[in-house]
């Protein structure tokens, strides 16, 4: 999840990120364009999660989630409507990270390498974008900013230890039993938090 400075667009275009296609939203809502009059004193409107990172995490869930140990790819693609050969790129990326595992063959298929309850969701987001917190590609602790820009930097440190805190309390196996952490229920009950 990379942070992302915005320069003076309209907000059509700075939504659509000038590309022509709208940013999914993860949660499942719809991304809503800031206000006109905004744009031009913010550094940045959201967090993103890359499409991989999403299915990823998606498919790792279910993963978790399988009761019969090995699951194969074409079942992940389908439960969580990934698609295939996208998919493939990705449980080869978990497999290298040490992840999961896989098994070739007619018996063959998926499984973690590991308990649910020790791979957090940032570790899948590693896996597969790297590093939680970029700036330009640079880590927070490598960017430095001239005159009264230099303490930006301690703001994307912040940033990054608030993303940590969260993602690498959540495992596999919260999401699975739908116990999440305290700390992520006590967020989540916030109404600003879902604006």
């Amino acid at each position: 999840m990379a942070a992302r400075a915005l320069s003076r667009k309209s907000p059509e275009a700075a939504w659509r990120g000038g590309q022509g296609r709208p940013r999914a939203r993860v949660s499942g809502g719809a991304a809503q364009p800031m206000q006109e009059k905004r744009w031009g004193t913010c550094i940045m409107t959201f967090m993103r999660l890359s499409a991989r990172a999403d299915y990823a995490l998606r498919a790792a869930i279910e993963l978790a989630a399988a009761s019969s140990g090995h699951v194969t790819a074409d079942q992940l693609a389908r439960a969580q409507q990934i698609p295939g050969k996208f998919l493939e790129t990705i449980l080869t990326q978990l497999r290298r990270a040490g992840l999961i595992r896989s098994q070739r063959g007619p018996d063959g298929g998926f499984w973690l390498a590991r308990p649910a309850a020790e791979i957090s969701l940032a570790d899948i987001i590693r896996a597969i974008d790297g590093q939680l917190l970029g700036v330009r590609g640079e880590r927070p602790e490598n960017i430095t900013y001239p005159g009264v820009a230099e303490p930006l930097q301690q703001v994307w440190i912040a940033l990054r230890a608030n993303e940590r805190a969260v993602l690498e309390q959540v495992t596999l196996a919260d999401i699975v039993s739908g116990n999440l952490p305290e700390m992520i229920r006590n967020l989540t009950e916030n109404p600003s938090a879902w604006v």
